[in-house]
């Protein structure tokens, strides 16, 4: 039980480290909220950022091994040293919440997404389109950050419309 709950903890600790450094390297940051869909339900979001060139949905996969996918496939693999499993293929997700989004903001804002794993996975033969390594995914974003602030201020208004929406789908406030 003890070693469970030292687990526990130490996830604990990694994720609200990350999240920090998340809020740190955007401009702002909404997370763990639901938007309409579009299709009369709603989709959970784990994090848009606004960044200077624009929103971006960030998901983040913690898996442990070797990581086989690409776009074509509906289930990717995971081979670790004592077992192997599947997982739903992350990418349709991700084009839905960036979907999501695009139908709250103007048109003319840039909205994006990336899969983000963390440094416990590993590709052996390549990663798929719009997956990246978190902390190289966040030191690019942490480059970005030094650019002048115009581009965000400009989306500034776009944003405020994405957290209204957030707050009135109402399942979940978010996190500003």
């Amino acid at each position: 039980m003890a070693v469970v709950a030292s687990w526990a903890w130490r996830r604990h600790r990694e994720r609200r480290s990350l999240d920090r450094r998340i809020r740190e390297l955007a401009r702002a940051v909404l997370n763990d909220f639901v938007l309409p869909d579009g299709n009369g339900g709603e989709i959970l979001v784990h994090y848009a950022l606004l960044t200077p060139a624009g929103i971006v949905v960030l998901d983040i996969k913690d898996v442990d091994g070797n990581v086989f996918g690409s776009e074509g496939m509906q289930d990717w693999t995971v081979i670790a040293r004592d077992r192997r499993y599947t997982f739903v293929n992350p990418q349709p997700g991700l084009w839905d919440r960036v979907a999501a989004i695009k139908r709250i903001v103007p048109e003319d804002m840039p909205v994006s997404g990336v899969i983000a794993f963390t440094g416990r996975a590993r590709f052996a033969k390549g990663r798929p389109q719009g997956v990246v390594m978190l902390d190289e995914w966040l030191t690019g974003l942490s480059a970005a950050k030094d650019q002048p602030a115009a581009a965000a201020d400009d989306h500034l208004a776009c944003w405020d419309r994405l957290r209204e929406a957030a707050q009135l789908a109402g399942l979940s406030q978010p996190r500003a």
